[in-house]
């Protein structure tokens, strides 16, 4: 039978359809073919895109030229501008602003043909120190109230260029959902002075029933009211609040469990397209005793249809227990090569 479950954070209810019961070999995903076109991204390319903004580089090598790991440049298309004030106005009952904002790229790799997940460790890791040295000096601007930083890993997921990247994007208001997150985990520390994620941690390490992985300071886990089939979140195992706190050791472990997943779930479900989604503090305020970092990887097996946008609710074909136990059971070595 069909199970309603509830997301003890937001209150948002799924439906795990298990009469649908979903393996990894029934989500048809093929990967998409390299493509030869110009890549701007490129080495070599690095007069194509905007000037670099940040970049670890090898010495002596200058900006916007090749020598470069990891570098970051300014969306030639950009969601907000970086010039200007907000210029808040009412229109009637409405409200309106400038769109101020930044809007960044960061090139996670000189090599076309690598993805996230075929990054060594290192490698992984200078990308999530970037996130992090790219949010502590945005955060000095006074206008920005919030920094999500994302992937769109395949054209389904939404990325217009393959050549590995994530994006930055800082903003003048705190999104809807991370709002809703705040409140919710708000409500719970009001109510039982704990950090809701820090329960989640320690009832997910008791139960070891949608747990994927665990090292030192980090868990990955199917979450319970999970909206779609092998979405996946990795927590601080310690409560955690903003991002940019994260210590340098904690650096190499996060990226060595968020490699093993992402492998993990490529054997799985044949390399698909994903999404993922930092969940970090807002940059204003003052929300360090309830909310918690992490990381939410979200596989595009599955399509948002009618039913979904005019109810509110999901439908997930693949009980999170089942797809923990599948990602689990896949065997990955994520050691330096």
């Amino acid at each position: 039978m069909p199970e309603l479950r509830k997301d003890p954070i937001i209150g948002r209810w799924v439906i795990i359809s298990t009469e649908r019961g979903k393996r990894p070999t029934d989500f048809a995903s093929v990967p998409a073919a390299r493509s030869s076109d110009f890549c701007p991204f490129c080495v070599g390319n690095e007069t194509k895109t905007p000037p670099e903004v940040y970049a670890l580089r090898d010495q002596g090598t200058r900006p916007d030229t090749p020598g470069w790991k990891v570098r970051v440049v300014s969306n030639k298309f950009p969601a907000l501008q970086i010039e200007g004030d907000l210029n808040r106005q009412g229109e009637g009952i409405y409200d309106k602003m400038n769109g101020i904002g930044a809007h960044e790229v960061i090139i996670e790799t000189p090599d076309h043909d690598k993805t996230l997940s075929d990054l060594d460790e290192d490698t992984v890791a200078q990308v999530l120190s970037t996130w992090k040295e790219r949010i502590l000096d945005l955060k000095k601007d006074k206008r920005f109230k919030y920094i999500v930083v994302f992937k769109n890993h395949g054209e389904a997921a939404g990325a217009s260029l393959e050549h590995s990247h994530t994006q930055l994007v800082a903003m003048p208001i705190v999104p809807k959902r991370v709002v809703e997150e705040i409140e919710g985990a708000r409500k719970y520390y009001d109510f039982k002075e704990r950090c809701i994620y820090c329960d989640i941690v320690s009832q997910e390490l008791s139960d070891d029933v949608r747990v994927v992985s665990s090292n030192e300071n980090f868990l990955a886990i199917e979450p319970f009211a999970a909206r779609f089939p092998f979405e996946t979140w990795i927590l601080p195992k310690t409560h955690k609040a903003a991002f940019q706190d994260i210590e340098k050791n904690e650096i190499h472990h996060l990226a060595r469990i968020l490699k093993e997943i992402l492998m993990k779930i490529n054997a799985a479900l044949n390399s698909p397209p994903y999404n993922f989604i930092l969940h970090t503090l807002p940059l204003q305020g003052d929300n360090r005793n309830w909310y918690h970092w992490h990381l939410e990887i979200m596989p595009k097996l599955t399509k948002v249809a009618g039913f979904e946008w005019g109810s509110g609710f999901y439908i997930n074909p693949t009980a999170p227990e089942d797809a923990a136990r599948y990602l689990r059971e896949i065997q990955v070595t994520t050691l330096k090569r």
